[in-house]
């Protein structure tokens, strides 16, 4: 009992897993083998994930977008990930579900998690957004998305809100899932 296979990952852990992610059991007991090694104390701290991110865009700054992410896995807000934080981020940003990680991307836009996204909100993260695209293709942009301010300014617009309002995560959602330019203005795919 206790512990499921030569991974050591405790199996109530492991079942839990494979159910709210559905991640085999072999894919989740090797991500917990390599984050023992990775991370020894069972976490990662804010430090490490920043670290992580930056290799995923080295000609960027992706540290505010790091912090940002972490925050919205950081879901006992111990300011650390353990594995289970840390497997269901991966599943949150890799989901093929658009449903499921447009309900992240609302928690990334929450920075207050009061359950509402507000303009200054939107604009922190455009920020964020606007730091993970590297120098030469921001000067590739269109004009009206060539400054954080001007993308967090076209995408409030599309949630057709007044400046002092705040968008509810349905309301969010539906908005992305319907507006090709918000999805778009939403993240950076560096790919």
């Amino acid at each position: 009992m206790g512990n499921a296979q030569s991974g050591g990952i405790p199996r109530e852990i492991l079942d839990d897993l494979k159910l709210t992610t559905r991640f085999s059991e072999s894919e989740i007991t090797q991500w917990y083998e390599n984050f023992q090694k990775q991370c020894p104390t069972g976490r990662i701290s804010l430090q490490q994930f920043e670290e992580i991110y930056a290799k995923f865009f080295p000609e960027s700054d992706a540290k505010a977008y790091a912090q940002h992410v972490f925050r919205s896995f950081d879901t006992n807000d111990d300011g650390t990930l353990d594995f289970k934080e840390y497997v269901v981020a991966l599943h949150m940003t890799s989901s093929g579900k658009s449903t499921l990680k447009l309900e992240w991307a609302f928690s990334l836009f929450d920075v207050d998690k009061n359950g509402y996204v507000t303009k200054p909100e939107v604009i922190e993260l455009s920020q964020a957004i606007f730091n993970l695209i590297p120098k030469a293709k921001q000067a590739n942009l269109p004009s009206d998305e060539s400054t954080p301010e001007k993308r967090a300014e076209k995408l409030w617009a599309i949630f057709d809100k007044k400046d002092n309002e705040r968008v509810a995560e349905e309301e969010f959602i539906e908005a992305v899932q319907s507006n090709e330019i918000a999805l778009r203005l939403i993240q950076y795919d560096h790919k």
